[in-house]
């Protein structure tokens, strides 16, 4: 039997093809796979033949394993996802530091949440932070100035397409950790020929500098200005 810490299972979703992976972490590859394309000329997921797909495979897996798949990772391929740009601009009293960093995070987090009441955030991308004459591509902390701007992009999906596919894993007793963005994975490794299940591990486990990953309140250990920023929703 294997242990359910030591692999992921992801479920990529487009309106014409599902993928099901289950992902060996210590190993790095796929312990399965399955793929189906569906005939579908319309821009959404067509839940019966999700399910179909679902019964088939769920079953697949958790023989295989041996034990029941308690959690999943959905990449959500859908052009009506929404990339949004956000700015900041601000005076500081100080020099930039974790705090003032931090604030800026959670008021443009804030702002998207509501004024784009109907999205879900999946992914919180740094695209520009401007101190004094520097460029940066990455947040930076204890900069001897007291200006500050910061540019972020959001990527967001439906909340009735959260709900729907809720609903569907729960038939299973499964619980989705995740959202990812599709085209945020292909788009980031475009040069690289990676299989979307390592793609999306990389991404989820802090390999894109520039994403800031909401974790819960809880979590402990994390280093602000390593790889993880806790935005708390």
């Amino acid at each position: 039997m294997t242990e359910e810490k030591d692999f992921e299972t992801y479920l990529y979703l487009s309106s014409n093809k599902f993928k099901i992976f289950l992902f060996d972490k210590k190993n790095i590859k796929n312990l399965f796979q399955e793929t189906i394309t569906i005939e579908n000329n319309f821009n959404f997921i067509e839940f019966s033949d999700l399910k179909k797909f679902l019964d088939k495979n769920i079953f697949k897996i958790e023989t295989l394993i041996g034990t029941f798949i308690k959690n999943i990772f959905l990449i959500i391929d859908n052009k009506n996802n929404l990339v949004i740009n956000l700015g900041n601009k601000k005076r500081l009293e100080n020099k930039i530091n974790k705090e003032s960093l931090k604030n800026t995070l959670i008021k443009l987090k804030n702002l998207i949440n509501e004024n784009y009441k109907n999205q879900t955030i999946m992914h919180i991308l740094i695209n520009n932070q401007l101190v004094y004459d520097d460029n940066e591509n990455s947040l930076i902390e204890n900069k001897d100035t007291n200006h500050q701007y910061l540019e972020l992009n959001f990527i967001t999906l439906s909340n009735d397409l959260v709900i729907n596919l809720n609903k569907i894993l729960q038939n299973y007793q499964i619980k989705i950790l995740k959202f990812i963005d599709g085209k945020y994975v292909k788009d980031y490794f475009k040069d690289n020929e990676l299989e979307l299940s390592i793609a999306t591990h990389k991404l989820i486990n802090g390999f894109n500098n520039n994403e800031v990953i909401i974790v819960p309140k809880n979590t402990k250990n994390q280093g602000f200005f390593e790889k993880f920023f806790n935005v708390f929703s």
